[in-house]
């Protein structure tokens, strides 16, 4: 299929994902050959899930993270919405532990730590994430960890003390108060599903599972797991704070980045979740390399990007900061944008 909006910006290539309502396209950028991946969304399949994309869009271009996969460029006509996102070919964490069975703790701290990061800086924005689970973490080229799907995060307008209503994730995942249908602060219910994720990648299975609906939800609400004997001491405690029935007895955030569990590293250090990089920042070097380019000056340019329009030339910026980043020539191919 071939979409005339893309086809000077990327070349596209095979499927690498597709969902109820989304394709997911491997793609090149032509002017920097970088690898991207393009979600192709087709408005009239969406439905009531569009205001569920333009909250994704809304929060991605307000959120900046090394552990959050990056939206580069949003491209929208009368019948599609494409979003130009990073890349990720480490796949599906979910797929990562059902190969490996189950994750020895070393590893399991290493990637619970980087999940710790990415939700720990979208509290600190306002944001509730409310759908973490293993399906929505990729692991890009480096075996590192992003957070992605963003389409039932909530920012509510009196910050996070707020309580939210609206029963949403997935139910394995979700925590009592919001199988209740009570009123829930999003933070408390993110670090409930942090604690599932937690057990999954040490066990390889679920703390909660049944064919049985109503089974799963009388497993929840009563908080009942199993905890296999070779679990360590520090990884039952760890898990037992998060999967706190009560959500007001349940670890906070802040405590869980200084969580002796958690610190146990070669450094003892505790997690930093502020990210490695400014929102919007300048690099002079690729406004430089983009200005020759395009005939502009480095001011003109700038000028334009600095209005963060999410259009060919984000995301053109966007790939060149994260290349010199590795240590990579600042290329661009000589054809227009």
């Amino acid at each position: 299929m071939k979409y005339i909006d893309l086809r000077n910006q990327y070349i596209l290539e095979r499927t690498i994902g597709s969902g109820g309502f989304a394709k997911v396209k491997l793609a090149t950028h032509v002017l920097t050959g970088e690898k991207v991946a393009i979600k192709i969304m087709k408005k009239a399949t969406l439905g009531e899930d569009l205001p569920r994309v333009k909250l994704e869009i809304d929060a991605l271009k307000n959120i900046s993270h090394q552990h959050i996969c990056k939206l580069f460029q949003v491209i929208e006509t009368s019948s599609h919405i494409f979003m130009v996102i990073e890349y990720c070919p480490g796949g599906e964490l979910l797929d990562h532990i059902v190969e490996r069975q189950k994750l020895g703790e070393r590893e399991s701290r290493i990637f619970f730590r980087q999940i710790l990061s990415a939700v720990a800086y979208l509290h600190h924005l306002g944001y509730a994430h409310r759908d973490l689970k293993p399906e929505n973490v990729l692991l890009d080229k480096n075996q590192k960890l992003k957070l992605i799907d963003f389409g039932l995060c909530a920012k509510p307008e009196g910050g996070l003390e707020s309580q939210l209503q609206t029963s949403c994730g997935s139910p394995n995942y979700a925590a009592p108060e919001v199988i209740k249908g009570k009123q829930y602060y999003g933070s408390e219910t993110d670090v409930w599903s942090m604690g599932v994720m937690l057990y999954a990648l040490l066990c390889g299975y679920l703390p909660f599972d049944s064919e049985s609906i109503d089974q799963l939800y009388d497993k929840i609400l009563n908080g009942k797991y199993s905890e296999p004997t070779w679990m360590s001491p520090g990884s039952r405690k760890i898990i037992r704070s998060m999967l706190k029935v009560e959500p007001g007895q349940r670890i906070k955030i802040q405590d869980l980045l200084d969580h002796s569990w958690v610190k146990r590293t070669p450094e003892d250090r505790p997690v930093n979740f502020r990210p490695d990089h400014e929102l919007h920042e300048k690099d002079d070097d690729v406004i430089r390399a983009m200005a020759d380019h395009k005939g502009l000056t480095p001011d003109e340019l700038w000028s334009q990007l600095n209005e963060w329009s999410y259009n060919y030339d984000t995301c053109t910026y966007l790939l060149l900061v994260a290349r010199k980043k590795q240590g990579l020539p600042l290329r661009l191919n000589p054809t227009e944008f």
